[in-house]
């Protein structure tokens, strides 16, 4: 099946590519994919370097229970971070409370940038926590309509290190987080520019001790997000070479990575 979308996938982006260059008249575009990226196995021991660059002296890393009791993995980070202040109380569904949480432990232990660390959950909550900690109006002013984002203090806005855990959401290089209103139990998008990490990590060993069933689901949502790239009518040279690359790595290594999780 998987093998069948590619192929149509890559057929219908040839057509569109096609297309684009026939046109007499090309039309004005911007491309920016500015994420400055650390990748490979052990990368994780360069956070300190990562978060000196974006001159955060005082990270408070932002993770959830799971990625908490998983092991060493947080304990591990924390100790090439010199220690630090960790909030990991982050629920699967992040809500305005986990938001402000863990700005509380920001404030309380005089924290100067976060550390989002984990699968998309946590890292939507800590790239929120970075937004709202030095806002005076509430986080829900800043979703995603109109010209809201344009209410952010960006002065007091943190700096934010983003290391996934998974590999599904790529919450590490959006400028948007989802997180859940209980107060009509809604989700809703909160954006800014700024919201985008200034530096991320992706060591694949992180992912090494997941469930076989959590591997499974996050590489099923990488492949999702290539092929809802690969559908998209707008043209984006950049964004169809990662989406037609994706899509043929979760069909060629999904499944050994879900056998084992520690075949890198």
């Amino acid at each position: 099946m998987l093998q069948a979308l590619a192929r149509r996938a890559r057929a219908s982006a040839s057509r569109r590519g096609l297309r684009h260059a026939a046109c007499e008249t090309p039309q004005p575009v911007g491309w920016n994919y500015p994420t400055s990226i650390r990748f490979g196995p052990g990368r994780i021991a360069e956070i300190g370097v990562a978060c000196s660059e974006l001159g955060i002296t005082r990270p408070l890393l932002v993770t959830d229970p799971g990625i908490l009791n998983a092991g060493t993995i947080v304990a591990d980070a924390v100790e090439c971070l010199g220690g630090c202040p960790v909030y990991g109380t982050v629920r699967g569904n992040p809500t305005e409370a986990d938001v402000d949480g863990g700005v509380s432990a920001f404030i309380a232990n005089d924290c100067d940038g976060v550390v989002a660390f984990g699968g998309g959950s946590a890292m939507d909550a800590a790239k929120c926590v970075a937004l709202m900690s030095g806002q005076t109006r509430p986080l829900f002013d800043f979703e995603d309509r109109e010209d809201w984002c344009d209410r952010v203090d960006v002065a007091g806005m943190a700096p934010c290190v983003a290391v996934p855990t998974t590999a599904g959401t790529g919450s590490e290089v959006g400028r948007a987080a989802v997180v859940t209103d209980e107060r009509d139990h809604t989700k809703k998008i909160i954006f800014h520019a700024n919201m985008l990490p200034g530096r991320v990590i992706l060591d694949p060993e992180l992912t090494s001790k997941l469930p076989p069933d959590v591997t499974a689901w996050t590489g099923v949502d990488a492949l999702s997000h290539c092929l809802e790239a690969l559908a998209s009518p707008v043209y984006h040279p950049m964004a169809l070479g990662v989406a037609l690359e994706g899509t043929r790595l979760v069909k060629d290594y999904l499944e050994r990575a879900v056998a084992d999780g520690s075949d890198l």
